[in-house]
C-alpha cells in the first residue's frame, strides 16, 4: 500500500507540536509558523473529513519571554510561574488563526492522574470526543503550572502518544525541528537519515541520541519512545520537521517525507 492509499484511510490524528518549532531563537512564539501549521490542520479536518487532535508545547517558553528570561529555568515553581504566563498567551494566538481558517479550538490541560484514574480517564475521553464532534480542535497541553514529579508525563512526546491511546487515534504525528531520525544529531554530525521503522527494537541499536535542546525536554530519546508506546498499540507514528513547507499535507498526499513507524 502506498502512503496515500494509507493516510487516506486514516481517520483521526494526533499532532504534536514541539517548542522549538513553535518559537524562535529567542523564545517568541513563531506566529507564522503557527499560521502555517494551523493552515494544514485546518485543510485536514475541512477538506479531508479527517478529526484532528493537537497536543502543544511552548507555553514555558512564551512565558519565559514574556518574563525576560533567556535560559529555561530548573527550579520547579519558575517552570510553573512561566508555564501559567505562556499557556494563557498560547491559546489565544491559536485561537484567533483557528478562528480565520474558521474552526473553533477547545482547550484541554491534563496531568498523568488523569489518565490513570479510570473515572477521569473516562470524562476526558468523553470530553475529546464530544468537541470531535461538533468539528471542535482540542488543543492539549500538559498542566504545567500545577504539575509535580508524581503527575507529570515527562514531556509532550509521551503525553501525545497516551492522547493516541485514550481517543484510539489512528496517527501521531511529532512536528520537530529535524527531518527525522537520523543515526545522529543532525545539528552537530553528518548522520544518515531513517526513513521507516519496522522494527523498532533494532532502531535503538543504529542511533546515537543527542541532548534535548535550551528549550525543549525531550530530544529525540523521548520521540522514540513515544513511537514505540504507539506502534505497540498497532498505530502509525511520522516524525516530521515542523519548519518544512507544507509537512502535513505533502505527508497525507503521499510524499515521503520524515521518519514513519509502522504498527508493531
Amino acid at each position: 500500500m502506498n502512503r496515500k492509499t494509507l493516510f487516506s484511510k486514516l481517520k483521526r490524528i494526533v499532532v504534536k507540536i514541539g517548542t522549538n518549532v513553535l518559537t524562535t531563537s529567542n523564545n517568541r512564539l513563531d506566529t507564522s509558523i503557527i499560521e502555517h501549521i494551523v493552515e494544514q490542520i485546518s485543510y485536514l479536518v475541512k477538506k479531508k473529513g479527517k478529526e484532528v487532535v493537537i497536543v502543544t508545547s511552548g507555553a514555558i517558553a512564551a512565558g519565559m519571554q514574556i518574563l525576560g528570561w533567556e535560559r529555561r529555568p530548573k527550579k520547579l515553581n519558575m517552570l510553573q510561574a512561566a508555564a501559567s504566563v505562556g499557556q494563557s498567551r498560547l491559546m489565544r494566538v491559536y485561537e484567533r488563526i483557528f478562528r480565520e481558517e474558521g474552526l473553533n479550538v477547545g482547550q484541554i490541560l491534563l496531568t498523568r492522574d488523569v489518565l490513570t484514574t479510570p473515572e477521569r480517564r473516562l470524562y476526558a475521553k468523553n470530553t475529546l470526543f464530544t468537541l470531535l464532534k461538533y468539528r471542535v480542535v482540542p488543543i492539549i497541553n500538559e498542566n504545567d503550572s500545577v504539575a509535580v514529579e508524581e503527575i507529570k508525563f515527562g514531556d509532550n512526546d509521551i503525553l501525545s502518544s497516551f492522547v493516541v491511546d485514550l481517543i484510539d487515534a489512528d496517527l501521531l504525528i511529532i512536528l520537530s525541528d529535524v527531518d527525522g531520525v537520523f543515526t545522529d544529531d543532525p545539528k552537530k554530525n553528518k548522520g544518515k537519515m531513517i526513513k521507516e521503522v519496522k522494527e523498532i527494537s533494532k532502531l535503538e541499536e543504529l542511533i546515537k541520541v543527542g541532548a534535548p535542546s535550551a528549550k525543549g525536554i525531550g530530544g529525540i530519546k523521548s520521540k522514540i519512545e513515544a513511537a514505540k508506546f504507539v506502534t505497540s498499540k498497532k498505530k502509525y507514528c511520522v516524525i516530521l520537521n515542523g519548519k518544512r513547507n507544507y509537512c502535513i499535507k505533502k505527508l497525507i498526499e503521499g510524499e515521503k517525507i520524515g521518519t514513519i513507524f509502522y504498527p508493531q
